[in-house]
Formats: C-alpha cells, sequence, structure tokens
C-alpha cells in the first residue's frame, strides 16, 4: 500500500492512462473509425450463480441430497471429481482452461479473493442497477417493473459520438427494459419472450421467433437461456454492435425451483454457450483481438441446505421479501459474488487474491476504463475501478 495521498492519486492518475492508452492503441480493425476507442466489450451476467460452484464445482452436500438432484440427471456422473480443481472444470471448463488462463478472475473467498454487493437488498433489480450504473439507490428495493431512474453506461454511451445504435442487450428476465429503462435510454433490448425485430432479420432470427412461441419455459417471466444467448449472437453477427449485454437466468430460476441438477446443468451450459461466443469473437472481423470479455453475477446465495435456494439481506427480509421471514437474519453470503474479464487492456494473472472488498458498482467504472471512456464523466458518483483486472 502507498503510504501518502499524493502518491495514490499519482499511481490512480498514471493507471487510467495506461488503460486508455491500452484501449485505443491494441485495436484497430473496428469498422467505426469515429469512436472514440476501437475497444468492443460484452458483459455477460449469469443469474445467482453461486461463488462455491465457479471456484469449487458441484456442492457435495447438495449433489448428494435426493430433495435437490433427481434420479435419472446423471448430475453426479458428470460433474463429481474428488480433486476441487477437476470438479470446477468438469462444471465450467471455459472458465478454468480459457479465461483464467489469458485473463483475471476474482470471488474465491477460500483464497481471500472477496467481492461483494454495495446496495442493501441482495436480490436482482438492484444488483444489476448496481452493475450498470456503478452506484447504490436504495429506493430500488423491488425486482417490479420500474423504470430505473438511475442512468446505464450505455445509457450515456448512447449519447456519444461513434456508439449510437452500436448498444444492445439481451436478457432472459423480462424485467431487463425497466433495468435499463428503454424507455428513456432508447436501445435495443431483447428480454423475456420478445421476438427479434428491429434490424435485418437473418433466417435464423426468424426460425427463433417461430420456436420461442412454441417451446414453452417452466417460468411466467423468464426465457430459456438457449433463446437469449441465440438472439445476441444472431445480432452480434448482423449489426455488429460495440458494446453488448447479454443476460442469462437459468441458474437463479432453477436454485428457486430447488433443482439442484438443473442448476449445475445450466451452469455449464452457460460456460458452453460463453465458449462459443469468444470462438465467434475470435473468428469474426472487427471483433478479433479487440473485444473485452466481462462476467459476473447479479448476487450470491445461500451456503448449506436450507438456504442456497434463497438470497436477500437482512433488511429485505424485513421491508420487501418478508416470505423469507423464516431466515431473520437474512440469507448469509448472498451478498458475495464474484467477477471475471480477458481481453486487451485485461492483465491476464488468472485466479487472484484482492487487497480489499471489491464491490459490485465497481464494475461500470471498469467497462468504461476499457473502453477508453472516463467513468467520472459518465457520473461522478460512480464506483471506482476494478484495480486488479489492470
Amino acid at each position: 500500500m502507498l503510504k501518502t495521498h499524493s502518491k495514490i492519486i499519482l499511481l490512480l492518475s498514471c493507471l487510467t492512462c495506461t488503460v486508455n492508452a491500452n484501449a485505443n492503441t491494441n485495436n484497430t480493425d473496428n469498422t467505426d473509425n469515429n469512436a472514440a476507442t476501437k475497444t468492443n466489450l460484452i458483459l455477460v451476467t449469469i443469474d445467482g450463480l453461486r461463488w462455491q460452484e465457479l471456484f469449487s464445482g458441484a456442492d457435495p452436500v447438495l449433489l448428494n441430497n435426493e430433495k435437490f438432484v433427481r434420479d435419472g440427471h446423471h448430475v453426479k456422473e458428470k460433474f463429481w471429481h474428488n480433486n476441487e480443481e477437476k470438479r470446477r472444470q468438469l462444471l465450467m471448463p471455459f472458465v478454468w482452461n480459457t479465461l483464467a488462463k489469458e485473463g483475471m478472475i476474482i470471488g474465491n473467498r477460500n483464497i481471500g479473493s472477496n467481492i461483494s454487493i454495495a446496495n442493501p437488498w441482495h436480490f436482482s433489480s438492484p444488483g444489476y442497477s448496481e452493475i450498470f450504473t456503478g452506484v447504490v439507490d436504495t429506493s430500488i428495493n423491488s425486482n417490479d417493473k420500474i423504470l430505473n431512474p438511475q442512468v446505464s453506461f450505455l445509457e450515456w454511451l448512447n449519447n456519444k459520438d461513434g456508439y449510437q445504435q452500436k448498444l444492445a442487450a439481451f436478457g432472459s428476465w423480462d424485467v431487463f427494459p425497466y433495468i435499463l429503462n428503454k424507455e428513456r435510454s432508447q436501445l435495443h433490448i431483447n428480454a423475456g419472450f420478445d421476438s427479434a425485430k428491429g434490424y435485418p432479420l437473418s433466417d435464423e432470427a426468424k426460425l427463433l421467433n417461430n420456436l420461442q412461441k412454441e417451446i414453452p419455459s417452466p417460468w411466467h417471466n423468464v426465457r430459456l437461456d438457449s433463446f437469449t444467448y441465440r438472439y445476441a449472437k444472431d445480432y452480434l453477427l448482423t449489426v455488429k454492435p460495440k458494446v453488448m449485454i447479454i443476460s442469462l437466468g437459468e441458474t437463479d430460476d432453477f436454485a428457486h425451483d430447488g433443482h439442484y441438477d438443473s442448476y449445475l446443468t445450466s451452469a455449464h451450459q452457460t460456460d458452453s454457450f460463453i465458449a462459443d461466443l469468444w470462438h465467434t469473437l475470435q473468428t469474426t472481423s472487427g471483433y478479433k483481438d479487440n473485444t473485452v470479455l466481462m462476467i459476473t453475477t447479479d448476487h450470491g446465495r445461500g451456503s448449506n441446505s436450507d438456504d442456497w435456494q434463497h438470497h436477500a439481506s437482512k433488511l429485505a427480509v424485513q421491508t420487501t421479501m418478508k416470505n423469507l421471514n423464516s431466515f431473520p437474519n437474512g440469507i448469509i453470503g448472498s451478498e458475495n459474488i464474484w467477477f471475471a474479464a480477458m481481453g486487451p487492456g485485461v492483465n491476464a494473472r488468472g485466479e487472484i487474491q484482492t487487497t480489499t472488498e471489491v464491490k459490485q458498482k465497481q464494475i461500470a467504472a471498469t467497462a468504461l476504463t476499457l473502453l477508453g471512456e472516463d467513468p467520472k464523466a459518465f457520473n461522478p458518483q460512480t464506483g471506482s475501478i476494478i484495480k486488479e483486472v489492470f
């Protein structure tokens, strides 16, 4: 740690200059010459995926509980190994065989790598708002469809030269148009059970529109992640956005349903989606070698068989989520999350320890810095950058 305030300011100033320089000099293949930076960015969120599974693989306590693992799902054969490192590779092979080697990842609290939510609620809407806006708005205290008063970093970019009509968000949950305030932001948002529209549709997009009507989702407000990812990939290849959000939701809903088998299967499939996304980026003109991939989650969950299905703070249980009043102290540990990144400007340090507790509200500033933008110009109140990324 530096011992004087002036040295800290000097170091952060140099760091920002270095990151901005990297973001602008490492990328020459993007077709948009008017943009402030040549770097592209894709932020993937995996709703409610616990840090425990990400870093340790399948949980033996839950895996061997007949209440949560149904006959015929064969998840133990697929995802169990006595060695923890091999077990987590079985569950999420791209994360551990590629991303962790070519990028960085934090959130393994077993080794002192700590990141958590700053908002006081520990559930989805406040978490996503914190990720995308970089600030904590305590008035966002439910998952209701209320237009977010806060401005996301995508909305801010949408008003800058070179970014207009080059931003998009795809989500499995139908609340995303409200979290990103589609009415005000005018972003291209496809979420819930939206069909592809608003751009020249490929044959695949037209097929997806038909399939989405024909294949039922287990949930009334969350579609299957395959549709979200396939819609996003088609838009990526057709429209070539500079910045995109892809928010996948199955892991959270399967966990709420108590289906640990489907939760694991979905996490593994999500890893495959991300592997396919990275391959697509590295084989597509305009994205190869100049696209940052960031991955995170909106909240954590409980840590044992009694509470792993849930997530909520003590304050949330006392006020907005009284259905969890059997947990008077809230769901302990549901504030703990994780974060990973790879691509130009990201220091390939692998799994790393943190010197302080990183906060979810720092993700927006980190994304903007990797794009060569000034986070404080976006919002002076936004969280600082995640220094471990650089």
